[in-house]
């Protein structure tokens, strides 16, 4: 098997080889659209899902820059959740009660084209998190750390290892929580040497994925997941409700019930955080909610995510009821 690494490098990020490959003709690559802020870049494994010769695919439409994404809307902004009012320490978010979230990396597996952090600031890469751990050391109400990115799964081995060293010596911290879209486009990074890794941390990992689409489960996808959950972490998933993507009941249903049937809980819905350049794929909560509705007519209620939306300055995520 091709270490992670190597399939990395096979991504697309040239979006004329994306169209050759995808057999667009000179019409539909009008409609496509380069952003020099957020490039494309796009896992083979994905790529090869996507119907040729079709700009409404589900797996297309999320990946791929479109012109939509130039159009300015008064209420779609850089920063929706007004995260940059909450960082602590270079690189620690604290937004919520008990729990922090450390942004390790911005490279990411793959660039998501209504990612709420496109336009964070970045800046430059950490040689070390020493000023944030020092911060979850001194907080004894931390009891959960959150790892996102960009991708923590972008972080070579070593480095995560250190981290988990460092946060194992802390007791009043019982979780640690991973936010990833990695296995979906590159599931070669779950390998025997990060699954090692995992065993030995201290605390009770929950590794949440991010899957809109039940297309993006293939077998191959689904057994590195299943390394995780032998490896000792609880696997979530969670998606957000995209216009053209998943906003129907049977694409939704579908989704969950390969979920569950995998072992893996569908935890939240989230209607689309307003950043700039993704008022394309809002849909309405109106909508949202009848969808719920009707997903609660075929699934079990552990089946059913929580449809819920992230406001700013808000204390937790508000729950949208149906």
């Amino acid at each position: 098997m091709q270490r992670w690494q190597e399939v990395l490098k096979s991504n697309f990020r040239d979006l004329t080889k994306l169209a050759d490959f995808l057999e667009l003709d000179e019409e539909q690559r009008r409609s496509l659209f380069i952003r020099q802020n957020f490039p494309l870049n796009l896992p083979l494994r994905l790529a090869t899902k996507i119907a040729k010769r079709k700009l409404d695919d589900p797996i297309l439409r999320q990946f791929v820059p479109v012109t939509d994404e130039s159009f300015s809307v008064e209420q779609f902004v850089l920063d929706p959740l007004g995260e940059s009012r909450c960082i602590q320490k270079g690189k620690l978010l604290h937004k919520y009660r008990g729990r922090v979230l450390l942004v390790c990396t911005s490279a990411c597996a793959m660039h998501c084209r209504y990612c709420f952090r496109q336009h964070y600031p970045y800046e430059t890469e950490k040689k070390d998190f020493q000023e944030e751990l020092e911060y979850i050391f001194q907080d004894q109400s931390v009891r959960e750390v959150i790892l996102s990115g960009g991708d923590p799964l972008s972080l070579p081995d070593f480095r995560l290892k250190e981290l988990f060293t460092a946060l194992s010596t802390m007791n009043h911290v019982k979780r640690i929580r991973f936010h990833s879209r990695f296995p979906i486009g590159i599931p070669e990074r779950i390998d025997d040497s990060f699954c090692e890794i995992m065993r030995t941390i201290k605390q009770q990992v929950w590794f949440v994925v991010h899957v809109n689409h039940p297309r993006e489960l293939d077998e191959d996808v689904l057994k590195h997941l299943n390394k995780l959950q032998k490896a000792g972490a609880i696997l979530l998933n969670q998606s957000v409700l995209l216009r053209g993507v998943n906003d129907s009941v049977d694409v939704l249903v579908e989704l969950s019930e390969k979920l569950v049937d995998n072992g893996i809980v569908p935890y939240y819905l989230h209607q689309l955080d307003q950043v700039k350049g993704t008022a394309h794929f809002e849909v309405d909560k109106e909508h949202g909610k009848e969808l719920l509705r009707e997903m609660e007519k075929y699934l079990s209620g552990y089946a059913l995510p929580k449809y819920a939306q992230e406001i700013a300055g808000e204390e937790s995520k508000k729950l949208i009821f149906y």
